[in-house]
């Protein structure tokens, strides 16, 4: 068994200062020890070796004659018979003693003393040990009390063998202290000894205040009742009550202070001055539909979208960053739809400053309205450009006129407001209106930490079939790399790629730099606040809570309807609110979708949108529907085969849509009981593109299986890659090998020539279908 020591216990034996124990062993080397510390065989050998040598005597003659002479005892001197003292010898290596002479006798008594000299191993031991031999062997408590008969004593085999050990132990000795015992004793002393803490919070219930206290309920009540309060032991009582009643105990009292996940996940400490750096401006285009605020940007950065985009509305939010005057700026193009509102409001609250649009010829709009509002809320620099200069219609004056309404004064009018003429057509004004964005930037002084982790906004978000879940975001502070930690809403990740938008692959992007990444566990939201974090771990835990709490506002179950029944379901009272679940092929839309849908609600019936998400129609959508009594409205996006006849089975209704303005319009009719659609949908039959070839005489030609139903001459075509709807065309030539054919039916192949369409890839599925006229 391995016998601790510790430093104090040595300091204590040899009569050393604990102190002086630790800086030998410290001058030594080794971890440092501490007054409690226990010390090692080699660490005990090198102290005693040490304060050995210290203490060392030079000579053994000098050391003994050093030591006071000791007095005579009486066992060293023998008297004789006529009174004189003889001395006893000696040994060799003692000091002589001096002779001790006594007085005589008194005349009339003659005492004679004999001195036994007992220094010698000559003693009979064997008398002395019959005494214990008689108490050693009684066998009960009677016998031990009665003497032993000298006839019956037992006597031990070897009685030196015994000499060291007691040969009886008596039943009331108590049994010898272990360290261990010793440790726990000392340890439950100084726990009594020291005082209470307890922790309150700001309220808390009578019997978790005993349990903390480790009082009993009655105990505190009685308390509560001398301080005038009557409380029960399920009741609460506040800090200060509760902090009384522990002071009435000889408790210590600390405020307890409950720290969420975010508080220790995130950085919430200001960044000091000196960290600051400057930064580019982030700045927003805002504007009323159809104005020309795409256009304006098609400009700055020398692309062309606008021409692409479904019903003349930008459908998804981007970033984008250009160089003017060698001075860097991040634009942001938000939708002009009224039903982009709240994303709008969401885009202002990112930027520094705001692009108001406004056509000369149309002058301020509703819309326009909203977005200055928006942007004072967001209290952003305002720069009107004042777009379409090159119709004769242009009024400019008359659009001042119109921003002086709303608290605009233009600079040329004695105001503080920039307004700029620009032609989004021709290019005039463009270069002016960047040099005074660069302006007003240097102005603002805009900085940010570059030297922290990063923080910002998600702008959109979409599921991609080969890389996953895919976010645009905005670094507002602080530098990502690739690599780190992030967190946005209930997604989380390392980010595994990260590009800018101009397709580059990044390692790291600094502030006001819009960068989409990769690594995401699901796509987040768009407007979702993104940080990076050091502990991975922590940011699970927090994203898995937030989606727990995101379930639990989930509706159970409603009952089933259809946009045709609708308006009589809320004649007959059945239909108080309408839910509808949305999917489209990307976040921002499903975000604009859901808005616009939610906004329509009236007095009778409330639109409610109980899921949006990114990506095909799947069967979880069809199964959430059916459960909830819900329709599906699909946005550029289709449903998979499984999704599809879940739909059939369950009786859910699914509604697709390339335009906004058709499915708002579709379920404003529903609910005014005006839905009376003359031309529907009837699907054909889909089809798989296993092979693209291109031949000179007729062009590229998709090499496809009919996987289900048929095609037909007359057929129209949807293209769908990943379950996002590419584009809608029809037939220009259906051949089976080198015959053309009106009809192929499932199971078949062909090669399907389409009018328009021709970035067709393999593994992209046709939908072939016609439209049908029909009446109610």
């Amino acid at each position: 068994m391995t016998i601790k020591y510790k430093v104090s216990e040595v300091a204590k034996d040899l009569n050393k200062p604990a102190k002086q124990i630790i800086d030998l062993l410290a001058a030594r080397g080794g971890e440092p020890k501490k007054v409690g510390s226990n010390l090692e065989e080699g660490e005990l050998n090198y102290i005693f070796e040490h304060f050995t040598r210290e203490t060392e005597e030079k000579s053994l003659d000098a050391y003994l004659d050093s030591a006071p002479k000791p007095k005579p005892k009486e066992s060293e001197i023998l008297k004789k018979a006529d009174g004189t003292v003889v001395e006893m010898p000696q040994p060799k290596h003692r000091p002589e003693k001096k002779k001790v002479e006594q007085p005589a006798p008194a005349p009339k008594r003659e005492v004679v003393t004999k001195v036994v000299d007992t220094r010698t191993v000559d003693v009979n031991l064997d008398k002395f040990n019959e005494k214990y031999t008689e108490l050693a062997s009684t066998k009960n408590v009677e016998n031990r009390r009665k003497p032993t008969p000298a006839g019956n004593k037992q006597k031990f085999g070897n009685a030196n063998k015994n000499r060291g050990r007691q040969p009886f132990r008596q039943p009331f000795q108590k049994k010898r202290e272990t360290e261990a015992e010793r440790l726990q004793r000392i340890q439950l002393e100084k726990a009594r000894k020291a005082q209470l803490k307890v922790q309150i919070p700001d309220e808390i219930t009578v019997g978790e205040l005993a349990s903390r206290l480790k009082q009993t309920a009655s105990n505190v009540i009685k308390k509560l009742m001398g301080l005038g309060v009557m409380a029960g032991m399920s009741e609460a009582v506040d800090y200060d009550t509760a902090a009384l009643v522990a002071e009435e105990f000889g408790a210590k009292v600390e405020k307890e202070v409950h720290v969420t996940i975010e508080q220790r996940l995130f950085e919430v400490d200001e960044d000091p001055a000196e960290s600051l750096s400057e930064r580019p401006p982030v700045v927003v285009v805002m504007g009323h539909v159809d104005h020309g605020k795409t256009s304006i940007l098609d400009k700055i950065r020398a692309a062309h979208v606008t021409a692409g985009e479904a019903g003349g509305i930008t459908q998804h939010i981007g970033a984008y960053q250009v160089t003017a005057n060698g001075k860097t700026i991040t634009f942001l193009d938000t939708p002009g739809h009224e039903a982009f509102t709240s994303m709008r409001a969401r885009g202002a609250n990112l930027t520094d400053i705001a692009v108001l649009v406004v056509a000369a010829d149309d002058g301020i709009m509703p819309q326009t309205v909203e977005s200055i509002n928006h942007a004072k809320a967001a209290g952003v620099s305002i720069i009107v450009a004042i777009n379409k200069m090159d119709k004769p219609t242009a009024n400019p004056d008359r659009v001042k006129e119109q921003l002086t309404q709303y608290e605009l004064v233009p600079e040329d009018w004695g105001g503080d407001v920039i307004c700029v003429p620009v032609s989004a057509l021709t290019g005039e004004g463009i270069d002016d209106l960047l040099e005074n964005i660069t302006l007003v930037a240097e102005v603002k002084e805009l900085k940010a930490n570059a030297d922290r982790r990063a923080k910002g906004a998600v702008i959109e978000a979409r599921l991609d079939k080969g890389q996953g879940p895919v976010a645009t975001i905005l670094i507002q502070k602080g530098t990502l790399h690739k690599g780190d930690c992030v967190i946005a809403g209930t997604a989380v990740g390392r980010v595994r790629t990260m590009k800018n938008d101009k397709g580059q692959y990044l390692e790291a992007a600094g502030p006001s730099t819009p960068v989409e990444i990769t690594g995401l566990t699901e796509v987040p939201a768009a407007g979702d606040l993104f940080d990076a974090v050091a502990d991975e771990k922590l940011a699970r835990e927090l994203a898995d809570q937030r989606a727990a709490d995101q379930k639990e506002k989930q509706f159970s179950s409603y009952q089933k309807v259809t946009l045709d029944n609708l308006f009589s379901q809320i004649e007959e009272g059945e239909r108080k609110q309408l839910d509808i679940i949305v999917k489209a092929d990307v976040q921002g839309s499903a975000e604009a979708v859901k808005q616009s849908l939610e906004k329509i609600s009236n007095d009778e019936v409330r639109v409610k949108v109980i899921h949006a998400g990114v990506g095909a129609i799947n069967k979880s959508d069809v199964m959430l529907a059916n459960a909830g009594g819900a329709i599906i409205i699909g946005f550029n996006v289709r449903p998979d085969p499984i999704a599809k006849d879940e739909a059939a089975q369950c009786e859910v209704e699914l509604r697709m849509y390339r335009v906004i303005y058709d499915a708002i319009n579709d379920v404003t009719d529903a609910m005014k009981g005006m839905l009376a659609p003359k031309i529907r949908e009837v699907e054909q039959g889909r089809l798989e593109v296993r092979q693209v070839y291109k031949i000179s005489s007729v062009g590229l030609v998709a090499g496809s299986y009919v996987l289900e139903g048929k095609i037909t001459r007359s057929s129209k075509i949807r293209v769908v890659r990943d379950g996002i709807v590419i584009t809608e065309d029809e037939i220009s030539s259906l051949r089976r090998f080198k015959d053309d054919v009106k009809e192929v039916a499932q199971g078949y192949e062909c090669g399907v020539t389409l009018e328009k369409f021709s970035d067709i890839k393999e593994g992209d599925i046709f939908e072939a279908y016609i439209l049908e006229e029909y009446r109610d």
